[in-house]
Protein backbone atom coordinates (compact mmCIF):
# COMPACT_ATOMS: atom_id res chain seq x y z
CA UNK A 1 0.00 0.00 0.00
CA UNK A 2 1.74 3.16 -1.23
CA UNK A 3 0.69 6.31 1.88
CA UNK A 4 -0.26 9.55 -0.12
CA UNK A 5 -0.59 12.35 2.03
CA UNK A 6 -4.56 12.24 1.72
CA UNK A 7 -6.65 9.63 3.67
CA UNK A 8 -8.15 7.12 1.64
CA UNK A 9 -11.31 4.49 1.71
CA UNK A 10 -8.50 1.35 1.24
CA UNK A 11 -6.10 3.03 3.69
CA UNK A 12 -8.98 3.63 6.10
CA UNK A 13 -10.73 0.31 6.01
CA UNK A 14 -6.98 -1.04 6.38
CA UNK A 15 -6.82 0.72 9.82
CA UNK A 16 -10.13 0.10 10.51
CA UNK A 17 -9.66 -3.66 10.33
CA UNK A 18 -6.33 -3.83 12.01
CA UNK A 19 -8.14 -2.81 14.86
CA UNK A 20 -10.60 -5.61 14.92
CA UNK A 21 -8.51 -8.31 13.79
CA UNK A 22 -5.44 -8.31 16.02
CA UNK A 23 -8.21 -8.52 19.38
CA UNK A 24 -10.08 -10.99 17.65
CA UNK A 25 -7.14 -13.28 17.24
CA UNK A 26 -5.97 -12.25 20.98
CA UNK A 27 -9.53 -13.01 22.46
CA UNK A 28 -9.08 -16.60 20.29
CA UNK A 29 -6.02 -17.94 21.65
CA UNK A 30 -7.32 -16.56 25.28
CA UNK A 31 -10.52 -18.78 24.41
CA UNK A 32 -8.34 -21.58 23.14
CA UNK A 33 -6.96 -22.31 26.69
CA UNK A 34 -8.04 -25.34 28.47
CA UNK A 35 -11.37 -25.15 29.88
CA UNK A 36 -11.47 -21.38 28.44
CA UNK A 37 -10.67 -19.83 31.84
CA UNK A 38 -11.55 -16.57 31.37
CA UNK A 39 -14.90 -17.25 29.87
CA UNK A 40 -14.12 -15.49 26.22
CA UNK A 41 -17.06 -15.20 23.90
CA UNK A 42 -17.24 -13.55 20.94
CA UNK A 43 -20.29 -12.80 18.21
CA UNK A 44 -20.82 -11.44 14.92
CA UNK A 45 -24.34 -9.49 14.68
CA UNK A 46 -24.19 -8.25 10.90
CA UNK A 47 -20.79 -6.25 10.33
CA UNK A 48 -20.28 -5.56 14.19
CA UNK A 49 -18.23 -8.11 16.29
CA UNK A 50 -19.37 -7.99 19.95
CA UNK A 51 -16.55 -9.49 22.70
CA UNK A 52 -17.21 -10.60 26.42
CA UNK A 53 -15.25 -12.26 28.72
CA UNK A 54 -16.59 -13.58 32.21
CA UNK A 55 -13.43 -13.30 34.32
CA UNK A 56 -12.28 -10.00 32.94
CA UNK A 57 -15.10 -7.25 33.44
CA UNK A 58 -12.57 -4.27 32.01
CA UNK A 59 -14.69 -2.29 28.55
CA UNK A 60 -11.62 -3.48 26.44
CA UNK A 61 -12.76 -6.76 26.18
CA UNK A 62 -16.57 -6.12 26.50
CA UNK A 63 -16.45 -3.87 23.69
CA UNK A 64 -18.29 -3.87 19.93
CA UNK A 65 -15.95 -2.76 16.97
CA UNK A 66 -17.39 -2.46 13.42
CA UNK A 67 -20.70 -1.37 14.24
CA UNK A 68 -22.26 0.79 11.78
CA UNK A 69 -25.67 2.18 10.82
CA UNK A 70 -26.31 -1.26 9.02
CA UNK A 71 -27.06 -2.64 12.77
CA UNK A 72 -28.89 -0.34 13.85
CA UNK A 73 -31.94 -3.73 13.68
CA UNK A 74 -29.65 -5.38 15.79
CA UNK A 75 -28.52 -3.11 18.19
CA UNK A 76 -31.03 -4.78 21.02
CA UNK A 77 -29.73 -8.16 20.13
CA UNK A 78 -26.13 -6.98 20.97
CA UNK A 79 -27.47 -5.33 24.55
CA UNK A 80 -28.94 -8.08 24.99
CA UNK A 81 -26.04 -10.16 24.24
CA UNK A 82 -24.27 -8.78 26.89
CA UNK A 83 -27.16 -8.54 29.59
CA UNK A 84 -27.58 -12.10 29.90
CA UNK A 85 -23.82 -12.57 30.75
CA UNK A 86 -24.39 -9.38 33.00
CA UNK A 87 -22.57 -6.75 31.33
CA UNK A 88 -23.04 -3.35 29.75
CA UNK A 89 -20.72 -3.03 26.55
CA UNK A 90 -19.12 -0.27 25.44
CA UNK A 91 -19.17 0.80 21.27
CA UNK A 92 -16.30 2.06 19.56
CA UNK A 93 -17.62 4.32 16.98
CA UNK A 94 -14.84 4.75 14.03
CA UNK A 95 -15.72 8.24 11.60
CA UNK A 96 -16.54 6.52 9.07
CA UNK A 97 -19.61 4.48 10.60
CA UNK A 98 -20.82 7.31 12.60
CA UNK A 99 -23.80 9.08 11.45
CA UNK A 100 -26.68 11.07 13.12
CA UNK A 101 -28.95 8.02 12.65
CA UNK A 102 -26.81 5.70 14.40
CA UNK A 103 -25.59 8.11 17.34
CA UNK A 104 -29.70 8.69 17.58
CA UNK A 105 -30.36 4.88 18.26
CA UNK A 106 -27.47 4.72 21.10
CA UNK A 107 -28.35 8.16 22.73
CA UNK A 108 -32.05 6.64 23.01
CA UNK A 109 -31.09 3.53 24.58
CA UNK A 110 -29.11 5.67 26.94
CA UNK A 111 -25.60 5.13 25.50
CA UNK A 112 -23.36 8.80 25.51
CA UNK A 113 -20.40 9.34 24.06
CA UNK A 114 -17.77 8.68 26.86
CA UNK A 115 -14.23 9.69 24.87
CA UNK A 116 -12.02 9.29 21.39
CA UNK A 117 -9.18 7.14 21.28
CA UNK A 118 -6.87 7.97 18.00
CA UNK A 119 -5.27 5.36 15.51
CA UNK A 120 -2.21 6.48 13.85
CA UNK A 121 -0.32 4.86 10.80
CA UNK A 122 3.05 4.69 9.38
CA UNK A 123 4.94 2.75 6.29
CA UNK A 124 7.13 0.89 8.18
CA UNK A 125 10.97 1.86 7.88
CA UNK A 126 14.56 1.20 8.21
CA UNK A 127 15.55 4.64 8.44
CA UNK A 128 14.65 7.79 9.90
CA UNK A 129 14.14 6.41 13.07
CA UNK A 130 14.83 8.37 16.00
CA UNK A 131 18.22 7.74 17.86
CA UNK A 132 18.44 4.83 20.46
CA UNK A 133 20.15 5.81 23.43
CA UNK A 134 23.22 3.29 24.39
CA UNK A 135 21.79 2.98 27.97
CA UNK A 136 18.63 0.86 26.17
CA UNK A 137 18.55 -2.74 24.58
CA UNK A 138 15.36 -4.12 23.21
CA UNK A 139 15.29 -7.34 22.95
CA UNK A 140 12.35 -10.23 22.10
CA UNK A 141 11.07 -12.42 24.72
CA UNK A 142 9.01 -15.73 24.37
CA UNK A 143 7.39 -17.87 27.05
CA UNK A 144 9.80 -18.40 29.02
CA UNK A 145 9.22 -14.70 30.32
CA UNK A 146 6.02 -14.44 30.38
CA UNK A 147 5.85 -13.43 34.13
CA UNK A 148 8.23 -10.60 33.64
CA UNK A 149 6.05 -9.42 30.55
CA UNK A 150 3.28 -9.88 33.02
CA UNK A 151 5.20 -7.72 35.94
CA UNK A 152 5.99 -4.91 33.55
CA UNK A 153 2.59 -5.05 32.55
CA UNK A 154 0.53 -4.77 35.25
CA UNK A 155 2.98 -2.23 37.40
CA UNK A 156 3.20 -0.21 34.40
CA UNK A 157 -0.45 0.24 33.83
CA UNK A 158 -1.46 0.14 38.18
CA UNK A 159 -2.80 -3.19 37.76
CA UNK A 160 -2.23 -5.08 41.56
CA UNK A 161 0.73 -7.26 41.49
CA UNK A 162 -2.30 -10.44 42.01
CA UNK A 163 -3.33 -9.83 38.40
CA UNK A 164 0.34 -11.32 37.49
CA UNK A 165 -0.59 -14.92 37.10
CA UNK A 166 -3.44 -14.08 34.92
CA UNK A 167 -1.83 -11.48 32.56
CA UNK A 168 1.42 -14.22 32.28
CA UNK A 169 -0.97 -16.89 31.28
CA UNK A 170 -3.46 -14.93 28.96
CA UNK A 171 -0.63 -13.41 26.78
CA UNK A 172 1.77 -16.59 26.97
CA UNK A 173 -0.54 -18.23 24.64
CA UNK A 174 0.40 -15.55 21.87
CA UNK A 175 3.68 -16.08 22.65
CA UNK A 176 4.92 -18.56 19.61
CA UNK A 177 1.57 -17.51 17.81
CA UNK A 178 1.63 -17.00 14.10
CA UNK A 179 1.78 -13.05 13.85
CA UNK A 180 2.87 -12.26 17.42
CA UNK A 181 6.20 -11.06 18.81
CA UNK A 182 6.65 -9.48 22.34
CA UNK A 183 9.52 -6.98 23.16
CA UNK A 184 11.48 -5.97 26.41
CA UNK A 185 13.59 -2.29 26.88
CA UNK A 186 15.94 -2.68 29.32
CA UNK A 187 17.55 0.38 30.44
CA UNK A 188 21.26 -0.03 31.65
CA UNK A 189 20.50 -3.77 31.51
CA UNK A 190 17.21 -3.76 33.92
CA UNK A 191 13.87 -4.68 32.27
CA UNK A 192 11.73 -1.60 32.26
CA UNK A 193 9.53 -1.63 29.36
CA UNK A 194 6.92 -3.75 27.28
CA UNK A 195 5.85 -3.62 23.80
CA UNK A 196 3.46 -6.03 21.30
CA UNK A 197 3.24 -6.34 17.77
CA UNK A 198 0.44 -8.41 15.43
CA UNK A 199 1.42 -8.79 11.97
CA UNK A 200 -1.34 -9.75 9.67
CA UNK A 201 -2.28 -9.32 5.88
CA UNK A 202 0.61 -6.57 5.62
CA UNK A 203 -0.40 -4.86 8.32
CA UNK A 204 1.66 -4.70 11.93
CA UNK A 205 -0.42 -3.24 14.56
CA UNK A 206 1.55 -1.82 17.86
CA UNK A 207 -1.17 -3.50 20.42
CA UNK A 208 0.34 -3.01 23.87
CA UNK A 209 2.89 -0.91 25.69
CA UNK A 210 3.49 -0.94 29.01
CA UNK A 211 6.55 0.98 31.27
CA UNK A 212 7.30 0.98 34.71
CA UNK A 213 6.84 4.25 36.68
CA UNK A 214 10.80 4.78 37.22
CA UNK A 215 11.74 3.91 33.91
CA UNK A 216 9.90 6.89 31.88
CA UNK A 217 10.82 9.79 30.31
CA UNK A 218 13.72 7.61 29.21
CA UNK A 219 13.13 6.79 25.87
CA UNK A 220 12.33 3.30 26.46
CA UNK A 221 8.85 3.48 24.44
CA UNK A 222 10.30 5.40 21.53
CA UNK A 223 12.60 3.16 20.80
CA UNK A 224 10.49 -0.08 21.31
CA UNK A 225 8.07 1.54 18.67
CA UNK A 226 11.36 2.02 16.20
CA UNK A 227 11.96 -1.72 16.47
CA UNK A 228 9.01 -2.86 15.73
CA UNK A 229 8.62 -0.25 12.75
CA UNK A 230 12.08 -2.37 11.52
CA UNK A 231 10.61 -5.73 12.34
CA UNK A 232 7.67 -4.94 10.71
CA UNK A 233 9.57 -3.96 7.56
CA UNK A 234 11.59 -7.17 7.52
CA UNK A 235 8.46 -8.82 7.75
CA UNK A 236 7.43 -7.22 4.43
CA UNK A 237 4.06 -5.49 6.17
CA UNK A 238 3.63 -2.09 4.42
CA UNK A 239 1.87 -0.38 7.16
CA UNK A 240 1.80 0.38 11.18
CA UNK A 241 -0.79 1.09 12.85
CA UNK A 242 -1.46 2.18 16.29
CA UNK A 243 -4.04 3.28 19.09
CA UNK A 244 -3.82 5.51 21.94
CA UNK A 245 -5.60 8.42 24.07
CA UNK A 246 -5.64 11.60 21.96
CA UNK A 247 -2.42 13.85 22.43
CA UNK A 248 -0.84 11.66 25.51
CA UNK A 249 2.74 10.22 25.52
CA UNK A 250 1.39 6.79 23.92
CA UNK A 251 0.64 8.93 20.62
CA UNK A 252 3.59 11.44 21.38
CA UNK A 253 5.52 8.67 21.18
CA UNK A 254 4.46 6.88 17.46
CA UNK A 255 4.72 10.40 16.33
CA UNK A 256 8.24 10.94 17.12
CA UNK A 257 8.56 7.84 15.07
CA UNK A 258 7.00 9.05 11.90
CA UNK A 259 3.52 7.96 12.50
CA UNK A 260 0.70 10.55 11.46
CA UNK A 261 -3.26 10.53 12.80
CA UNK A 262 -5.25 8.44 10.11
CA UNK A 263 -8.54 9.51 12.87
CA UNK A 264 -9.88 9.56 15.82
CA UNK A 265 -12.49 6.89 16.75
CA UNK A 266 -15.30 7.62 19.43
CA UNK A 267 -16.62 5.28 22.48
CA UNK A 268 -19.67 5.17 23.53
CA UNK A 269 -20.50 4.28 27.38
CA UNK A 270 -24.02 3.65 29.89
CA UNK A 271 -23.77 4.09 33.45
Amino acid sequence: MRLGSLMTEPLYGTLERSESEYMLDRMTAIRERAGNPEGVEFERFGGALAFYSKSMPWPQFNTVKLLSEEEIDVLDDIIEFYQARGRIPQFEITPGNGTKKLFQALHSRGYYQSGFHASLYAEPTGSGLPAVDDSIRIREIGKEEAELYATIHCRGTGLGDDGIPYVASNNEVLMGRAGWRFYVAEWHGEPGAVGVMFAKDRTASLTFAATLPEFRNRGLQTALIARRMREARTARCELVVGQASYASQSSRNMERTGMRLGYTRATWSKG
